[in-house]
């Protein structure tokens, strides 16, 4: 072989391939050949040093969520494989495309007790859609396209290679160094439904009385927003989303009524749900939080079921008819059968629905909005950012206080992913680093990242990284001295006898201009407004620490605690 490539190289040369743009990771002993790599040649990729494993896989994430692209991190061996663990399984389970590379100890020395020794492919099997620990230089560029290949097609997910550290130096013939360009982005060779199953469905919905569409996140991912947009528009049926589906339509559309579920959800958007005869669960696997612990529908509910995924089909509901296939081909197919039928008039009252439970939820909303007790209501913060915030912003949120306050009462003005939070798993510490992926994504979009003081503490150290990246995030910390979600479980699930989830006040706005970030404090809530247009304004990094109602006081849109 001429001119060969190391290991190490050969891997910076397939992601180029691959139209890799940016690359989030930690270095490590192990990684000493691919930073050499990445330092030494030519290619058009960026690489962002993140503080904490973790963080380069959420940034990786958020990346990944607003591009339609992979978002690829790496870290080393030991410490680096396990603690980006978490980010692989929270786009696995969510279905984005991440790929986690990371370096491992050399294999000729397997089994002699080395430092760092653990057997990756064993860690990284259940959270990943695929993933090898590479065995020869050779295999470099195949194993490379078959993680594209497994990352990008189907239900898109994780996946994760590990390379081990004298694979790195071993040579690789150049001549295998190519990538199939379908590969570059998700979904990638799209299927189309079987025969007969979206006129199947259709005549379905056609025959109930009031049927109801609920998007989960696969709308979005396959681009289908447009086609649901003519479905729902022409049929005039009502649509919710799970939290992960918001931005199937944007939230002031007509047939728009809002999240449903248990987080997120209001008594109003769940009579959609409850008094529905038909239900068509579009890219959404009808789990625990968008049913409310499968509330509804009821048992013998006429469903129809539409995903790329055929397993999610009839998993926790008989389905009357299974359309798998992806969402913008099958939607386009609904479209075309009504117009050779001539199907376009309003059929199902679903804006007039639409409207009326949104009237009664914000009648109520704003009335809280507007209160000026202290500590500042949640509800005023929504409010105030609906206020400021550019329509084509990019929002990321932690599961805790502010996500069931955003995902209710904030209306996305345009469809797509604008609304970012990680609703497999929840873990906290996650909407710090994935604005930031988002913002490399999508650098023309004003990006904010929603988070209680909890989620703070586990990754604020990153807050050296974005200033360092001068990332135009703004940063809005929900503060009340508690991991609020568990008090608040403790007062309803446990009769108020809290224990152990209250912590001392911090604060968050002199931690952040301590790293570089233009901040404030906010207690009163007549300054919200004047302190948030600023921060949002400012070209850079800003942070507004908002001194918030404990979220066991609160009217929070969690449906176990209303009522």
């Amino acid at each position: 072989m001429a001119n060969t490539l190391n290991g190490a190289e050969a891997m910076i040369r397939m992601l180029d391939a691959h139209k890799v743009r940016h690359v989030f990771g930690l270095c490590g002993d192990t990684s000493l050949p691919l930073y050499d790599a990445m330092r030494g040649m030519n290619h058009g990729i960026t690489h962002v040093l993140t503080r904490d494993e973790r963080s380069a896989a959420y940034m990786a994430d958020g990346y990944s969520r607003v591009t339609g692209r992979p978002g690829v991190c790496e870290g080393p061996s030991g410490g680096g494989a396990t603690y980006i663990l978490p980010g692989l399984i929270e786009a696995s389970e969510s279905s984005y495309a991440v790929l986690g590379l990371t370096t491992d100890i050399s294999v000729g020395t397997y089994g002699k007790y080395p430092l760092t020794e653990v057997d990756q492919e064993a860690l990284m099997r259940p959270v990943t859609k695929w993933n090898t620990v590479i065995k020869q230089a050779a295999h470099v560029p195949r194993m490379v396209r078959m993680a594209f290949r497994a990352m990008t097609t189907g239900r898109p997910g994780a996946a994760h290679l590990g390379l081990p550290y004298d694979i790195q130096y071993d040579p690789v013939d150049p001549d295998d160094i190519w990538a199939d360009p379908m590969h570059q982005s998700y979904p990638a060779y799209p299927t189309a439904a079987a025969p007969g199953a979206v006129e199947a469905a259709i005549d379905a919905i056609l025959s109930a009385n009031s049927p109801v569409i609920v998007c989960g996140g696969g709308v979005v991912i396959a681009g289908a927003m447009e086609e649901l947009d003519r479905l729902a528009t022409r049929l005039d049926i009502p649509v919710v989303t799970s939290i992960s589906g918001q931005g199937s339509l944007a939230e002031t559309h007509a047939c728009a009524v809002g999240v449903v579920g248990s987080n997120g959800g209001t008594d109003e958007t769940w009579e959609a749900m409850a008094e529905a005869d038909l239900v068509v669960f579009m890219g959404c696997r009808a789990g625990s939080t968008t049913t409310a612990r499968w509330e509804a529908p009821r048992p013998g509910s006429r469903i129809i079921h539409f995903d790329s995924d055929p397993m999610v089909i009839g998993a926790n509901y008989r389905t009357e008819v299974g359309v798998v296939a992806d969402l913008r081909l099958a939607l386009a197919e609904a479209n075309s059968l009504l117009d050779a039928r001539g199907q376009g008039h309003a059929t199902f009252g679903g804006a007039a629905a639409a409207a009326e439970i949104k009237r009664r939820k914000f009648a109520a909303f704003h009335k809280l909005a507007a209160s000026d007790e202290t500590p500042i209501r949640p509800e005023r913060v929504i409010d105030t950012l609906q206020k400021l915030l550019p329509a084509d912003a990019t929002v990321v949120s932690d599961p805790g206080t502010s996500c069931p306050y955003f995902s209710a009462y904030y209306q996305l003005p345009q469809a797509g992913r604008h609304f970012i939070t990680n609703r497999a798993h929840g873990a906290l510490g996650y909407a710090m680093s994935a604005a930031l992926g988002a913002w490399f994504g999508r650098p023309g979009s004003k990006v904010l990242a929603l988070m209680g003081d909890g989620s703070f503490g586990f990754t604020c150290g990153e807050l050296e990284t974005i200033c360092r990246a001068r990332a135009n995030i703004t940063y809005v910390v929900f503060s009340n001295s508690a991991f609020g979600w568990i008090k608040a479980s403790q007062k309803d699930d446990k009769g108020a006898r809290y224990h152990n989830v209250d912590f001392t006040r911090v604060d968050q706005a002199a931690v952040a201009a301590a790293y570089g970030v233009i901040s404030w404090k906010v207690e009163a809530p007549q300054d919200l407004e004047a302190v948030m247009r600023r921060a949002i304004a400012h070209e850079g990094p800003s942070l507004v620490d908002v001194v918030t109602q404990p979220l066991e006081e609160s009217n929070a849109p969690v449906r176990r605690w209303m009522g």
